[in-house]
């Protein structure tokens, strides 16, 4: 119950988020659905059943990256004076978040199974009733089990990533003995040669998959049959291998923004990416993987028109959205991090301009690495892909 009232007595921006992290879930819990009516519509084909339940993991992902984040910056779920002594520590706090993100995933839920019965034809009374009678298997009854086990893997897989991300930890031997030392520099991200090490095996993958003759295919739902394994395997490889690479990346925008004779907007600039490296790294490499995915896809399939199905495309958008979405849930978590350091700032006189300036440096450094980043990975992958 404090859970919901927490939720309900939210900011308007804190609601909206909700509600895209209910949107998502919708849309995956929809994905998952209609995979269990293809199986009931075709009991002879496991095998695609199957590949189509594996497609619903990359929506489902982006899906939880989301919750993540937004759980991340909810403010209802942050320690403040007085809740402690009322029972709500860091560990209270973080089950509340785990239960926010549980309800408005179920709430996505509940909306992706009326949608569906409503497609089915099982609800009547609103438009479009039963337009997709045939995809659906509504001349099969549903497996009540099945449905249910569908619909709350989303909610256990969000509250429980949420709640491992937010769980407290513990102090480091003698990071509470000195309060009044200055800050020592933020140590670089250790992921950077691994990330660089995954994207050159995925791209490798990938080209050695392409050229392979009879490789098995790996059908969309919905539309765009026919894709190698291989190719979609070393595109995986290739998002984890930016991910990881993407806090590297971004500390080290921040140590090149401050070389060679910086001023005060570019060493403000450098010091803060540095500092948010990791909070805004991944989301970025992600963005980047997903981007080069994207133009990897409309190299390989174009001149076949293979015929973009509706779900294929509810699984696009699913996951473009969710990474953008993500991205700026990061950065508005980065702005809530750093507001003590900038009133002081501005207590101290610096100019709204400087800071203003620092932002653009950063925003343009970021742009200029990972955008070229992304083009040279998305025309390395599409390079064995072309007809």
């Amino acid at each position: 119950m404090l859970a919901l009232r927490l939720a309900r007595g939210g900011q308007p921006v804190v609601q909206l988020r909700r509600l895209l992290v209910a949107a998502a879930s919708a849309g995956s819990g929809f994905l998952l659905l209609c995979t269990l009516g293809y199986a009931m519509g075709h009991p002879d084909a496991s095998t695609g059943s199957l590949l189509r339940l594996a497609w619903c993991v990359v929506p489902l992902a982006a899906t939880v990256h989301l919750a993540i984040a937004v759980a991340r910056t909810d403010p209802a779920t942050k320690p403040r004076p007085g809740l402690s002594a009322v029972g709500l520590g860091p560990a209270r706090l973080t089950l509340i978040a785990a239960v926010s993100t549980a309800v408005a995933c179920t709430l996505g839920s509940l909306l992706a199974l009326l949608f569906f019965l409503h497609l089915r034809g099982d609800l009547t009374g609103l438009p479009f009733d039963g337009a997709a009678r045939g995809l659906l298997a509504a001349d099969r009854p549903l497996p009540l089990a099945a449905v249910l086990t569908l619909l709350a893997v989303v909610p256990l897989a969000a509250s429980a990533a949420s709640a491992a991300v937010l769980r407290p930890r513990a102090a480091k031997p003698g990071e509470s003995q000195e309060p009044a030392a200055p800050a020592a520099p933020v140590p670089a991200p250790t992921g950077l040669p691994w990330g660089v090490a995954l994207l050159a095996v995925g791209l490798a993958v990938e080209t050695y998959a392409s050229r392979a003759h009879g490789t098995a295919g790996f059908p969309m739902p919905g539309g765009l049959g026919g894709s190698p394994s291989g190719v979609l395997a070393g595109w995986t490889v290739t998002a984890l291998g930016l991910a990881l690479a993407g806090p590297g990346l971004t500390y080290q925008c921040g140590r090149a923004l401050q070389a060679v004779r910086p001023g005060a907007a570019r060493l403000l600039a450098g010091r803060v990416l540095q500092e948010e490296a990791r909070r805004i790294g991944r989301p970025l490499g992600v963005v980047c993987a997903v981007a080069s995915g994207a133009y990897a896809g409309i190299t390989l399939w174009s001149g076949r028109h293979p015929g973009l199905g509706p779900l294929s495309t509810l699984g696009a958008v699913l996951v473009v959205g969710c990474t953008v979405a993500t991205l700026l849930t990061a950065a508005i978590e980065a702005k809530q991090a750093r507001s003590d350091t900038t009133a002081a700032l501005l207590r101290l006189g610096a100019p709204a301009g400087l800071l203003r300036s620092a932002a653009g440096l950063r925003a343009a450094a970021l742009l200029a690495v990972f955008g070229s980043l992304t083009w040279a990975v998305a025309e390395l992958a599409a390079l064995p892909l072309a007809p």
